[in-house]
């Protein structure tokens, strides 16, 4: 009898030790990055009760993502339901200002144009059909109008729409049919980023809108004709809806590239035009300021405008602070704007902001290796304003507040775990925001992904340097393990407590790395006196801040030292190739799309006012010291002294840091005997985007990273 209980307790036992492997999570594959489905651009409806998302699912097999229209319930009471259903992509979704319907963008067509749905149900109605397609639609305030932006050869552009769509068609047909693919350049920024700009612009037009109308298109207009772009053509400038109508609905405000010298000035403005404008000439609000001035909001009551501004021309990472001023009903400055954030004690910069009401404004900004969600009161006594920042953590974007303000919507992610729909009360005094739409609670469950770990280390002069720690699944401390030293791109930038489908930490640490992420000189979150310190100093304090922090790292009591391997990109591909040339402490660089000769780097790049701002001015003259002194490229002759193996990614449509930077230090490498690798994607640009490209870079770094730096405890 006794025997009979032994043996039935311990078959209990092991049934239930079997049951605990079975479950037990798992580290992440990089294939798993494909299978998170990825939430973007949260929309609050204007009642408060319902979130509008995109969710956009990758085909790894077919080589494509779709995404589609996803709504959920503000409180949480019901399941998310999906809204619309394609293989192609549906996104920006935008509600009308009486909520029963979205406006967004789709491929669906064959072309990206603009489509309305009814919540109720019913089928997507299109609503464009423009040769040079329509993206980044919004609604006037009651309904009638809705203003997006086009692409357009700016020749045509003071033509009737009918007879400037149809110039434009046949212009674009006649370039895709001629075998001869020559192109002619007459000014700079004749490309930009992954594509060339082919003498386009973009322009705003507005569609008058008929919620009756079943069939058919509206005839839209170009409201801001001529030879320049009404819309930012760089991403740094870019803030969610950069451009909106005023008040009373007869104008549009929006932020405009430089009237000339684009490729080398900073300064957008504000400007106004009538939604009847035919003019070439825009009334430019900002005209005082000669930096950037971009991302316009009426407070919902149309008395005040709040936008983004820096004060340093030239610098795109000069701080970016919230200007408020008084307007008329037109959309007209009645006095001076006025920094709502300037004066706050905590030196922050706004990344993307909203209204919550006609008295609050709630803000994201980078802080502590974070992205905090911030709220700043009252509205009425700028110098009293007060800071108050939500209990959220991680890395928090895109929020959007309900016509009231009373309720908001946004992203929040973590380093384990992908952005997913938040939603709570608008005063971040009352109420944290929660998750509404947990689509990846079930992939997540089944993965071993640890939480990061933040330190502090003095740097440069003793300056305090923050990093991130990740340790690999089933860690030991006992043991010995491998390190992933990771350099950020920017640079200025930081690594946060946030998610990436490309340098995605947890995919290192799951091969059986300890990850490093340090935040050098020129992070964003510190402080802008240490942004401003990465310039003209890029081997500098930077480069004596990642050796300190490289010295912490190998003094950790499980780090094997003889097993470190360092990666970047960008401004991080930039560090490897200076870490080639100064140090020989790694057993193997990956520098993906890094600068290798600063003045190559500034004649074949396309944003120059970017490398004018680092260097004080262009390669010739004064600056040229500045573009010598910490050029890799200057100490080549050191890549044959360390022999670091290095493998090389650079991209064919790479016009930021353009291929040839790639090439030089592959024939640097290769001419002097050092172990080196050089892999490049015809098809990409800066980032490695399509999905099968990506599997295949991630193949590549690994495979380079445990071939010179085995993985695993010791």
């Amino acid at each position: 009898m006794d025997r009979f209980i032994f043996l039935l307790l311990a078959l209990s036992a092991l049934v239930g030790m079997t049951a605990s492997v079975a479950t037990a999570a798992r580290p992440m594959q990089v294939d798993d990055l494909f299978k998170f489905l990825r939430i973007s651009d949260a929309q609050i409806s204007p009642d408060g009760f319902w979130v509008a998302y995109v969710v956009t699912k990758v085909d790894l097999e077919a080589n494509k993502s779709s995404s589609s229209l996803w709504l959920a319930d503000v409180a949480g009471k019901n399941p998310p339901r999906k809204l619309t259903t394609t293989d192609k992509k549906d996104r920006h979704p935008r509600w009308s200002p009486d909520g029963k319907r979205i406006l967004f963008e789709s491929s669906r067509s064959g072309e990206n144009q603009l489509w309305v749905i009814d919540i109720r149900g019913g089928e997507a109605r299109q609503i464009t059909n423009l040769a040079t397609e329509a993206s980044g639609a919004i609604w006037s305030a009651d309904g009638k109008n809705i203003a997006f932006v086009s692409t357009v050869y700016p020749e045509f552009s003071k033509l009737p729409f009918k007879e400037s769509d149809a110039a434009n068609r046949k212009k674009m047909d006649e370039i895709k049919a001629s075998p001869v693919k020559a192109k002619v350049f007459t000014k700079l920024f004749y490309r930009h980023w992954d594509s060339y700009v082919e003498d386009k612009r973009q322009h705003l037009f507005v569609l008058p809108y008929d919620a009756n109308a079943l069939e058919g298109f509206a005839e839209p207009r170009d409201v801001t004709p001529g030879d320049r772009d009404a819309y930012p053509t760089s991403s740094t400038f870019s803030s969610g809806d950069d451009f909106t109508f005023s008040p009373d609905g007869n104008f549009l405000v929006f932020g405009a590239v430089p009237e000339k010298d684009e490729a080398w000035s900073t300064n957008m403005d504000l400007c106004r035009v009538s939604i009847t404008n035919t003019s070439e000439k825009w009334e430019t609000l900002t005209k005082d300021n000669p930096a950037a001035d971009t991302a316009p909001m009426f407070s919902p009551d149309g008395n005040y405008l709040a936008y983004r501004a820096q004060k340093r021309p030239g610098f795109e990472a000069d701080k970016w602070e919230i200007m408020i001023v008084e307007t008329t009903r037109e959309g007209t400055f009645k006095g001076k704007p006025v920094s709502f954030t300037g004066g706050l004690k905590t030196d922050l910069s706004v990344n993307e902001f909203t209204w919550a009401g006609k008295d609050k404004i709630l803000f994201t900004a980078d802080h502590l290796g974070k992205v905090g969600l911030f709220q700043i009161l009252p509205l009425e006594d700028v110098k009293a304003a007060t800071l108050i920042k939500n209990p959220l953590s991680g890395y928090n974007s895109g929020v959007s507040a309900s016509a009231d303000g009373t309720k908001i919507a946004l992203l929040n992610a973590n380093m384990a775990s992908p952005p997913e729909v938040f939603a709570g009360n608008a005063d971040l005094r009352l109420s944290n925001p929660v998750n509404i739409s947990k689509v990846n609670e079930g992939l997540l469950k089944e993965l071993d992904l640890p939480k990061p770990e933040s330190v502090t280390l003095p740097g440069a002069g003793d300056v305090p340097t923050q990093m991130w720690i990740l340790k690999p699944p089933g860690f030991d401390p006992a043991k010995k393990w491998p390190v992933a030293f990771l350099v950020h791109g920017g640079p200025q930038g930081a690594w946060e407590d946030g998610w990436s489908y490309r340098w995605n930490p947890q995919a290192w640490a799951a091969r059986g790395y300890v990850v490093a992420l340090p935040n050098p000189r020129g992070s964003t979150g510190f402080g802008q006196k240490y942004v401003d310190e990465i310039s003209g100093d890029w081997g500098g304090k930077c480069y004596e801040d990642l050796m300190k922090a490289a010295d912490h790292v190998e003094k950790l009591p499980y780090v094997d030292k003889d097993r470190i391997g360092s990666a970047g990109a960008s401004f991080g591909g930039y560090m490897m190739n200076w870490f080639s040339v100064k140090t020989g402490r790694f057993k193997c660089l990956i520098s993906h799309c890094g600068v290798y000769n600063f003045e190559s780097m500034y004649t074949t790049t396309e944003e120059i006012w970017f490398d004018e701002w680092e260097h004080g001015g262009p390669p010739w003259g004064k600056s040229r010291e500045s573009y010598e002194k910490h050029s890799p490229h200057r100490l080549a002759e050191n890549l044959g002294k360390f022999k670091t193996p290095m493998l090389i990614i650079h991209n064919d449509l790479d016009f930021r840091v353009p291929i040839s930077e790639g090439t030089q230090i592959f024939t640097a490498l290769q001419r002097q005997g050092v172990p080196s690798r050089f892999v490049n994607f015809p098809d990409e640009g800066h980032w490695v985007l399509k999905p099968r490209n990506s599997q295949y870079w991630y193949k590549e770094v690994f495979g380079w990273l445990e071939k010179h730096v085995p993985p695993g405890g010791r």
